[in-house]
């Protein structure tokens, strides 16, 4: 009886791993602007897209609990359209654990000013990957896709392809949508540009960036941290090319770079050799202007 009662354990911690999820997801739902008796249904919305994202099987890997994607999603509404429709923003930000370290670094750090879905309390939110069903499903089971594609693109040279191009897949679905956001005409900076930066092959080199700068930079610095600091030096003449040759006018999958990692590249570098620490402060000003004084004060602070 006991050896029994040992199998199906054994049958079912294993049947449990091998189906875990990708994603801990972290969903937070605002509405403070909207003026409605029910309040309640904005818990049901968080719940729901909660369990959509954490709940369902993203990946055919088979995930350990602690290796998990950590992850959030903010979404704030707005704007209550109709009964069942409503406007927002949505932020999406993943973190990736440093080997052998207590550190997470921030992969990416997106805002969509674009969001506008419809949500029935108690209805079953449905997903299909080949054709367009929900506005709602559809944007979340796409940034599910582009949190994966870019965690993944960490790991191995790209890595995340796979994922990137199911978020495309979902884009092309939805270019007959009312809601905006998923067409090449409507924003410079958008879904359609995002996951077709992270495809078109000219904007390889920013994909290369993220293993080198995550796999061969970070994730050795633990025990040789000169080293890792030099490699991460190096692959930002991958970033310089792009900016340089500027493959297409928006440039977005750039920008995404800077908005995660412009505080981590002055963390990095506040302690490195002086002839290094020039070399990167040139060339992170150069390609990242917006942020060009922060950059200067490691130049300022080494001096003092």
């Amino acid at each position: 009886m006991k050896r029994l009662l040992l199998i199906v354990i054994l049958i079912f911690t294993g049947f449990t791993k091998a189906y875990l999820q990708e994603l801990n997801c972290r969903v937070q739902v605002f509405a403070q602007q909207i003026q409605t008796s029910n309040k309640h249904i904005f818990e049901s919305m968080q719940k729901d897209i909660y369990e959509f994202v954490n709940n369902r099987k993203w990946t055919d890997h088979v995930y350990s609990y602690d290796e998990r994607i950590e992850c959030s999603i903010l979404i704030n509404i707005t704007e209550q359209i109709s009964a069942d429709q409503y406007k927002g923003t949505m932020q999406i930000q993943a973190i990736r654990p440093v080997y052998n370290t207590n550190y997470n670094s921030v992969v990416i750090n997106l805002k969509d000013n674009d969001v506008q879905f419809n949500y029935v309390e108690f209805q079953s939110m449905d997903f299909n990957e080949n054709t367009f069903t929900s506005n709602l499903t559809s944007l979340l089971a796409y940034y599910v896709y582009i949190i994966l594609g870019f965690d993944y693109d960490t790991f191995s040279l790209y890595g995340g392809t796979p994922y990137f191009q199911k978020a495309e897949k979902i884009v092309q679905n939805a270019q007959n949508a009312q809601e905006k956001g998923w067409k090449s005409f409507e924003n410079q900076k958008n879904r359609y540009w995002l996951v077709e930066n992270a495809l078109n092959s000219k904007y390889a080199p920013i994909r290369e960036f993220l293993y080198r700068y995550h796999r061969l930079g970070l994730d050795i610095m633990h025990s040789k941290q000169a080293d890792g600091r030099a490699e991460i030096a190096d692959a930002l003449l991958l970033l310089q090319k792009i900016y340089r040759e500027k493959p297409s006018p928006f440039m977005m999958l750039l920008q995404m770079i800077f908005d995660a990692k412009s505080d981590e590249f002055v963390q990095l570098f506040s302690e490195s050799f002086p002839d290094e620490k020039s070399r990167v402060v040139a060339i992170l000003k150069e390609i990242d202007p917006t942020n060009s004084n922060k950059y200067q004060r490691l130049l300022t602070e080494n001096k003092q």
